[in-house]
């Protein structure tokens, strides 16, 4: 809106509604000018920083470091933020590689929150094609490098609008470190560094554009290690008793379970560690098991059903059975008033627009996928909020019920997408990903500015999550009183 239009707006004021009634509208009209190049000189400083947020995105895909073990990742992080004027603690929550950055004063507090790990196992080069990369066993399959990259540029343009316009308030950027089985958030939780936020947000790299304000699945982990007698298995076998055996017979005890559990319960399973040799008897094995379900009372019941199933299995092979919780997370808390403000900020920035390099890539990858439920193109669109649930974990969930909670997802990768894919990794080391990243950048950064602006949409978001959560509700960490598993992927 230029000066030459609001000069003859305000002249039209004056002129239908008197002197008066003109100067009122015409000061509504300077102030809503004002908010609107507030507003452009926000998603401007995230078009301004792209060149770095790819790169240290990019940095992070590279590294492609494992749940507590992003010691790269989370220093690159860091450093950004340092330079931009964030203050900074280190390694809190007993984690190495978490760390809290925020700048201004006061309330309210706005936080915005940063993963960093890969996942093992998923190893890609940035091709449209299956391509491991020599040497290298992790990828970013789920996308974190996006979302550790992408929210860190949101917070440091909201601290750039912060200090430009004087608004009052805290932002506040949480690097949380092993998301993916390590439930880092709940350590976070538990250590009641979410205790004065007033919202957070968060988003995830994804095959859409959508808002996603649905419930996902609690969740509880542990590794269950056998311990049995070695002995030569052909010569001495009755003088062994075997680890694997025990490992064998709770699995099957448990896959018999399946049928006496309620049909959206999740439990699964792998072998971690089976022996050494064939024809030694094993004297230890280890499986590591996930029980999900959406309600937490019901999956800490299915949970102890499981840790059952591994006694019977040591007694009636006569082996010995410890277990070790890893992780755990709540389900996510929805809350619809934060969700629309998230949906307008996503309709205004819109979706992703490939060239034709990006189409190409786009193309030949879509042709590896067996039925894909989106079509190339929708990567433009904005899809509809869904209400039926996510079958996914997060331990995002421990935080929306701590504070009032919302994200969404950005098409970072080719529609058809799965997560934890070779085809994620792919996308999510080129273009494809980094414009799905920027978008996400600037949907943060509306949202923040909306929540530090208005009061009373902060307080709706707090009394419907209130109402959610109940009158009684405390919350009681799914990982109990352990320390973070920081060993677990090693």
């Amino acid at each position: 809106m230029n000066k030459e239009k609001i000069i003859g707006l305000q002249r039209g004021f004056v002129r239908q509604m008197g002197y008066v009634g003109g100067l009122v509208m015409s000061l509504c009209l300077v102030t809503i000018a004002a908010e609107v190049r507030a507003e452009l000189s926000l998603l401007e400083r995230i078009e301004a920083r792209r060149a770095t947020d790819q790169a240290v995105a990019l940095d992070l895909w590279r590294w492609a470091e494992v749940g507590y073990q992003e010691t790269q990742s989370s220093a690159r992080l860091q450093g950004e933020l340092a330079a931009a004027g964030f203050r900074i603690k280190a390694g809190v929550a007993d984690m190495p590689t978490a760390f809290v950055a925020e700048y201004g004063e006061g309330e309210p507090v706005i936080a915005i929150l940063a993963e960093m790990d890969a996942l093992p196992g998923v190893s890609q080069a940035a091709v449209p094609v299956r391509q491991p990369l020599r040497g290298r066993i992790s990828g970013h399959a789920c996308g974190h490098h996006l979302f550790g990259a992408g929210s860190t540029s949101a917070a440091i343009a909201v601290k750039q609008w912060l200090e430009g316009t004087g608004q009052r308030g805290t932002i506040r950027l949480y690097g949380t470190p092993a998301e993916e089985g390590g439930a880092g958030k709940a350590y976070l939780v538990r250590a009641g560094l979410f205790d004065d936020v007033d919202v957070a947000l968060h988003w995830h790299a994804g095959d859409r554009n959508i808002v996603t304000n649905e419930p996902t699945l609690s969740n509880k982990s542990a590794k269950f290690r056998f311990y049995g007698t070695a002995a030569h298995a052909a010569s001495a076998p009755d003088r062994g008793r075997s680890a694997l055996d025990g490992v064998e017979a709770m699995n099957f005890m448990t896959n018999l379970m399946r049928e006496h559990v309620p049909q959206d319960a999740r439990i699964h399973y792998i072998i971690t560690k089976g022996g050494d040799a064939p024809n030694v008897v094993p004297e230890f094995a280890e499986v590591f098991y996930y029980v999900r379900h959406r309600n937490p009372v019901v999956m800490a019941e299915i949970f102890d059903r499981v840790v059952k199933t591994s006694e019977a299995a040591a007694l009636g092979t006569g082996t010995r059975v410890e277990h070790e919780v890893i992780h755990g997370a709540y389900s996510l808390l929805p809350n619809d008033a934060l969700a629309q403000v998230v949906e307008s900020a996503l309709q205004q920035v819109g979706g992703v627009s490939y060239d034709a390099e990006e189409q190409a890539f786009a193309e030949t990858l879509y042709q590896t996928f067996d039925k894909p439920d989106l079509a190339l193109g929708s990567e433009r669109e904005i899809q509809p909020a869904g209400s039926r649930g996510s079958y996914g974990s997060t331990d995002v969930g421990d935080v929306s019920w701590t504070v009032p909670t919302i994200g969404f997802r950005t098409a970072t990768w080719v529609a058809g997408t799965a997560a934890h894919s070779w085809q994620a990794v792919a996308a999510g080391g080129m273009s494809i990903g980094l414009k799905g990243m920027e978008n996400a950048s600037k949907i943060l950064a509306l949202t923040a500015e909306r929540l530090f602006l208005d009061q009373a949409l902060r307080e709706a978001a707090k009394a419907e999550f209130e109402q959610r959560r109940g009158p009684s509700f405390q919350y009681v960490s799914v990982v109990g009183d352990r320390a973070p598993p920081l060993d677990y992927r090693r």
